[in-house]
């Protein structure tokens, strides 16, 4: 081997020897840099050991002794569990729908606290709901929701504590009572919507004769005060009649035998009506009558015309 050959073959070792240790240096730095999102945090471990944990931003490790554990979501979260069969005091099984809200907020108590803290969270539920749904009949199970979701959020709250994790709150999406409980709530739900359909229809009807008897009454009273206004005018008017002759008999200074004539003439008047059956003729009547006869002797027979 020349010369050539030799320093050919020196400059590829030197060249693989260079591709090694950048390679080992990029991979140091893989494996030391790590980059933690916002609302996430990362437990590292040293030689197996917990160590720290990261906060989000740019970290870096001691490679091939430090490990990260797979990152941890810091974000509130919302878990569903199936409906769940709970007997109540009166011994009937109704189907519930369970949603909890809860947040992680110690990484490290959720990670070496418990195992699987999204399984426990759901065990643990499905057990205090049936404790506490237990002790409530049907009808309080329906309408104390919001007392049962209270009672749930604080004993997941002071259980899961110690793993790390705040319950924020629980709610009951759905309680399915059996079918046959269903169908006698719906025929009494029938039952009530018909009860008052019958009670308003009554206070209708109640209300419209109410309505109609004080028209009737608002009609009835006007009709007399207008009988009573008709009836004051008209006495207003006789008597103002009345006045208006008295004062131009007066001025016209009568005699007796114009009186007596006007006597004569109110004789028909009083015989008006068919219950007149007693005439009662004032002596005035009388005197006017001798009045007349005198009148008519006086002056002596009408002479026959010629």
């Amino acid at each position: 081997m020349n010369n050539s050959d030799s320093g050919m073959v020196g400059q590829i070792v030197v060249i693989a020897i260079v591709a090694v240790v950048v390679i080992f240096v990029l991979v140091i730095l893989a494996r030391s840099i790590r980059i933690i999102p916002q609302a996430t945090a990362g437990v590292v471990e040293r030689l197996g050991a917990y160590h720290k944990t990261l906060e989000p931003g740019l970290r870096v490790l001691v490679p091939f002794i430090d490990r990260l554990r797979p990152l941890i979501d810091l974000r509130e979260q919302v878990v569903s569990f199936p409906p769940q069969p709970v007997i109540t005091e009166d011994n009937l099984v109704v189907s519930i729908d369970t949603v909890v809200f809860f947040q992680v907020t110690d990484a490290r108590a959720a990670t070496y606290e418990i195992a699987n803290y999204l399984g426990a969270v759901e065990q643990l539920a499905t057990t205090t709901l049936r404790n506490v749904v237990g002790g409530l009949n049907l009808e309080q199970a329906l309408t104390s929701r919001d007392e049962i979701n209270g009672q749930l959020r604080i004993v997941l709250d002071e259980a899961t504590g110690k793993w790390g994790i705040r319950v924020g709150r629980v709610e009951l999406k759905a309680i399915d009572p059996p079918l046959s409980i269903q169908d006698s709530m719906e025929k009494q739900m029938r039952a009530e919507r018909e009860r008052r359909a019958v009670i308003l229809t009554a206070e209708g009807t109640k209300q419209s004769a109410i309505l109609e008897a004080e028209g009737h009454r608002q009609g009835e009273i006007l009709r007399a005060e207008g009988d009573a206004q008709a009836a004051v005018l008209r006495a207003k008017g006789e008597a103002e009649a009345i006045t208006t002759v008295f004062g131009a008999i007066h001025q016209g200074e009568p005699d007796q035998l114009l009186l007596a004539y006007q006597y004569l003439q109110t004789l028909p008047k009083l015989a008006e009506g068919s219950a007149n059956k007693l005439w009662i003729i004032p002596s005035e009547l009388t005197e006017a009558l001798k009045g007349i006869g005198q009148a008519f002797g006086d002056r002596g027979p009408t002479p026959p015309p010629k």
